[in-house]
């Protein structure tokens, strides 16, 4: 099967074009797909070598690449056009709708869409973010009073970057408690850790895919190995079942949908809005 080029094209850090862009093409499981995101799109120049980069993956025999577009200015927006691929921009399919709608001409200024000029909101997530670092993995801070959400489960079952994604996304206080051999022998939680109940959210992976994850960090040894894979996840199982802690399954599931989730199952407000 042929490879089609897929580039994210943005004048600024391109999270937005990917994150649009990621949702729609995973909807078609029987395609390959060559990632490349092209960020700091903000001069003519700079517009004309992307279009030349875009080209350059537009070959004979090969698929049109697919453009996934967050251009804010319409003059370099209409240069990245002209290259040779399908363009989803998203200024243009919506931008303009809304504006008949609310009968206001855009201002196209460049960094509203990142929230960049928003400062109270990009502080929230500073915070937010830090508060996440400092209560990462059980660590020094355990300020669990000041959490919005506390997430707890084994070792590399997706704690870290989803409490990371809830802080940068949503300004969500997230803190995560790792738990070890000391709590999956005996069954029960730290004290601390009851008493912030009401915030506990748990997180489980299958057994395989655990192990893959275990075996890049540290192949050899107890850790990566399927009787103590089994064994964790067994006993964090029923750590959650005792306590009654809603948890989810995040084998399957990327960072969004995880987060998606804590946030629908637990009623966190979001501090900010993406």
């Amino acid at each position: 099967m042929l490879e089609r080029a897929v580039f994210f094209v943005s004048d600024q850090t391109g999270v937005t074009a990917e994150t649009l862009g990621h949702s729609l093409i995973t909807q078609f499981s029987g395609q390959h797909y060559r990632q490349v995101t092209l960020p700091f799109i903000d001069s003519e120049d700079k517009a004309r070598e992307a279009v030349r980069t875009i080209d350059a993956a537009a070959r004979d025999g090969v698929p049109r690449p697919i453009v996934f577009s967050t251009m804010v200015q319409p003059e370099l927006r209409e240069i990245v056009k002209e290259s040779a691929g399908l363009h989803l921009d998203i200024f243009d399919e919506f931008l303009e709708p809304l504006a008949t709608e609310l009968g206001e001409t855009p201002q196209y200024r460049l960094g509203m869409a990142h929230g960049v000029s928003d400062i109270d909101t990009y502080m929230k997530r500073i915070e937010a973010t830090n508060f996440a670092l400092a209560n990462d993995d059980g660590g020094i801070s355990r300020n669990y009073d000041a959490a919005d959400v506390i997430l707890v489960g084994v070792s590399r079952s997706g704690k870290t970057p989803t409490c990371l994604y809830l802080a940068l996304q949503y300004g969500v206080y997230a803190a995560n408690f790792p738990l070890t051999d000391d709590e999956l022998e005996s069954g029960t939680l730290p004290g601390f850790l009851v008493q912030q109940k009401r915030k506990l959210f748990g997180l489980t992976i299958a057994p395989d895919r655990l192990r893959e994850i275990r075996k890049e960090r540290r192949p050899m040894g107890k850790y990566s190995s399927a009787q103590q894979v089994r064994f964790e996840l067994r006993e964090s199982d029923k750590i959650f079942r005792r306590y009654g802690i809603p948890n989810v399954n995040t084998t399957s599931f990327s960072i969004e949908e995880i987060s998606s989730r804590i946030l629908d199952s637990t009623g966190v407000e979001r501090r900010v809005r993406p």
